[in-house]
C-alpha cells in the first residue's frame, strides 16, 4: 500500500501508545457502556455507599448492584472500607469523575 503522506503516518505510529496500554484503556471505557455503572458512579461521585444504600437508590437487587461493583472494582474504579460487615465503596480517584464529567457536558452541547 501506498503511503499518501509518510510523515504524517510516522508522527502517528510515535504517538501510538503500546498494545497493553489500548486495551487497559478500553476496559475503563467500557465501564462507561452500561447505564447502570454509570448510575453507581455517579452516587459515588457524592458520597460512599455500601450495596444496600446503592440497592435502595437505584430500586436494585442487591446482587445486581454487587455485580457491577464487581467490575468496577475489577477495573480499579471503585475502592472499599470494611467497617464491620459493612463493605462501603467510593470512587478510587478523580480521573473517573471527569472523564463522566466531560461526557456529560459533551451530550449536552
Amino acid at each position: 500500500m501506498k503511503l499518501i503522506d509518510p510523515e504524517a503516518v510516522e508522527k502517528c505510529r510515535e504517538a501510538m501508545l503500546c498494545e497493553n496500554d489500548y486495551d487497559d484503556m478500553s476496559q475503563i471505557f467500557g465501564m462507561f457502556g452500561d447505564s447502570t455503572r454509570l448510575k453507581i458512579m455517579s452516587a459515588l461521585f457524592t458520597h460512599e455507599l455500601c450495596v444496600s444504600d446503592l440497592s435502595s437508590l437505584l430500586e436494585m437487587s442487591t446482587s445486581a448492584v454487587s455485580h457491577q461493583l464487581a467490575s468496577l472494582k475489577k477495573t480499579k474504579l471503585v475502592r472499599t472500607r470494611k467497617i464491620g460487615k459493612n463493605v462501603y465503596y467510593s470512587m478510587a480517584d478523580e480521573h473517573i469523575e471527569n472523564i463522566y464529567r466531560m461526557a456529560y457536558e459533551h451530550i449536552k452541547e
